[in-house]
């Protein structure tokens, strides 16, 4: 199989809301946005694949749980104490999580989705066990 490049489609009830989030707080650029009666759909440049926002999702007004949804999307920084100085702008109450395995500071979207940002230096540690 030839992969010519790879995404992720995340369908969000709150698009406006999700999609500028996704722009405003992780700097994610947009690439395209397609609207077709009550269908929209983003697509922002997410590392070297693509994360489509697409209409369609379900809301929770918390962090959606894992039967809820079970994916969690992840974003490595190089400095966890710069990305929390960020998240916080936007998130008083966010905070690093100390896990055994590295830190993690855990956000959610408009619509509940869980995010985690991840200290890389203790992504790559991991990798080499």
């Amino acid at each position: 199989m030839d992969i010519q490049n790879q995404g992720i489609i995340l369908n969000v009830f709150n698009f406006d809301k999700c999609v500028s989030f996704y722009k405003t707080v992780f700097n994610l650029p947009e690439m395209f946005t397609k609207i077709d009666g009550d269908f929209k759909l983003t697509c922002l440049e997410f590392g070297s694949s693509y994360l489509m926002l697409e209409t369609g999702g379900v809301a929770s007004e918390s962090e959606k749980d894992i039967s809820q949804n079970p994916t969690i999307l992840r974003f490595n920084v190089a400095s966890i104490q710069k990305a929390l100085e960020h998240i916080c702008k936007f998130d008083s109450n966010a905070k690093i999580i100390e896990n055994d395995w590295g830190s993690i500071i855990r956000v959610i979207d408009p619509d509940g989705n869980p995010i985690s940002i991840r200290d890389n230096s203790g992504f790559q540690r991991q990798m080499k066990i």
